[in-house]
């Protein structure tokens, strides 16, 4: 019987990942039982302090208005812009979900919707330490050991373990799906709108 794994090439403040959401959560339950999902995180920015510049964040919120104007139903909440400072950093966001997932696994997913859902839809800033012990807070997890790992070397070394499995996958753009049978992988496309047309492309 052939092995098969589904990886899911992300980042929790992708703002077409965030757009992606109800689709996604259509394929994976119409998946058979002997398809294996994997997580994957892209790491889109770096670590940095710097306060994102007028260009980014125009180039951002265009995205935002492309995104609500392709996928019926996703909103962002625009008063993010107003009420925090944002830095072009998702790192910190990226290990807050690995440092979930080094305590409990399944709750890795989850500790991305919660992100997102701060970010998108609550204005929040999940560049910010505080933003993400807060939002890890709400997981039934060893909250004094989460924050002591965010940030710690060997988040930082798991991170990056995943940034370069993505380089090996072949995949420059997120969300991303690539599905391995044995040693074969196969990149499937991306539908917004449509779970049929991706399922298609798994399941033949």
């Amino acid at each position: 019987m052939n092995s098969q794994t589904l990886y899911y090439i992300h980042d929790p403040m992708c703002s077409w990942c965030y757009g992606f959401n109800s689709t996604w959560e259509s394929v994976k339950k119409s998946l058979p039982n002997s398809i294996d999902i994997q997580y994957v995180l892209g790491g889109l920015a770096p670590d940095s302090d710097e306060k994102m510049n007028n260009e980014m964040r125009y180039y951002i919120q265009k995205n935002w208005q492309k995104i609500e104007m392709t996928i019926p139903g996703v909103k962002f909440n625009y008063d993010f812009w107003k009420n925090c400072q944002p830095k072009r950093s998702t790192y910190p966001a990226c290990r807050a979900v690995i440092a979930v997932r080094e305590q409990k696994p399944k709750l890795e997913a989850k500790m991305t919707q919660l992100i997102q859902k701060a970010y998108y839809l609550e204005a929040q800033n999940p560049s910010e330490n505080n933003v993400l012990i807060e939002l890890a807070g709400q997981l039934d997890i060893d909250i004094k050991k989460f924050g002591k790992n965010l940030n710690a070397p060997q988040t930082q070394a798991l991170l990056l373990d995943d940034i370069a499995l993505v380089k090996k996958l072949r995949v420059n753009s997120f969300p991303s799906l690539v599905l391995q049978t044995n040693n074969k992988l196969k990149l499937i496309k991306i539908d917004y709108n449509s779970p049929e047309l991706i399922l298609n492309q798994i399941i033949t």
